[in-house]
C-alpha cells in the first residue's frame, strides 16, 4: 500500500516542497527581504544565503568523506568538477542583474508561485523565454561554426 514512497519521484517531490517551506520561513521568498539585502540596510536574507552555503559545502565534504551512495539508485554520489567556460562571468553578471531587478533568484520562484505571489509567474516566464533564447542562440552559433 505505501509503496509510493519508494518512488524517487514522489521523494524529490517531498524534499523540494520541504525546501520551499523552508525558504519561505527564512524569508527567501519576501520581495523586502531581497531589496533590503540589495540596499544593504538588513542583511538577514544574507545571512540565510551564507549559512546554506556553510551547511552544503559541510554537507558535500562529508558525502566526499564517507563515499556516500544514493538513496534511490545506490549508486555512489559523484561530484565531477566543470571546466571553466568562457560566458560564465558574464552570464553570472546577467543572473545577478535579473535577481536584482526581479527580488528572485531561480530557487525562490516555485515557492514564490506556491505562495500565490503573481509577480513570481512574470519572473518564470522571462526565466523560460531565457533558458528558450539561449538554447535557440547557443545552437545557432554552434551550427555557424561549423559551416564554412
Amino acid at each position: 500500500m505505501w509503496q509510493f514512497l519508494k518512488n524517487p519521484n514522489f521523494l524529490a517531490l517531498g524534499m523540494g516542497a520541504l525546501f520551499g517551506f523552508l525558504m519561505s520561513r527564512a524569508g527567501a521568498t519576501t520581495y523586502d527581504f531581497h531589496v533590503k539585502m540589495f540596499m544593504f540596510e538588513d542583511m538577514q536574507l544574507m545571512k540565510v544565503i551564507v549559512t546554506a552555503v556553510v551547511v552544503a559545502m559541510l554537507g558535500v565534504y562529508l558525502l566526499k568523506r564517507f563515499n556516500i551512495r544514493s538513496v534511490t539508485t545506490k549508486t555512489p554520489v559523484d561530484f565531477v568538477k566543470k571546466p571553466y567556460q568562457q560566458g560564465l562571468i558574464l552570464g553570472a553578471m546577467l543572473f545577478g542583474v535579473g535577481w536584482g531587478m526581479t527580488a528572485a533568484c531561480p530557487g525562490t520562484i516555485p515557492a514564490m508561485m506556491a505562495e500565490g505571489k503573481i509577480g513570481a509567474l512574470f519572473t518564470f516566464l522571462g526565466l523560460i523565454l531565457g533558458t528558450l533564447a539561449y538554447g535557440i542562440l547557443k545552437t545557432y552559433l554552434l551550427h555557424a561554426k561549423e559551416s564554412p
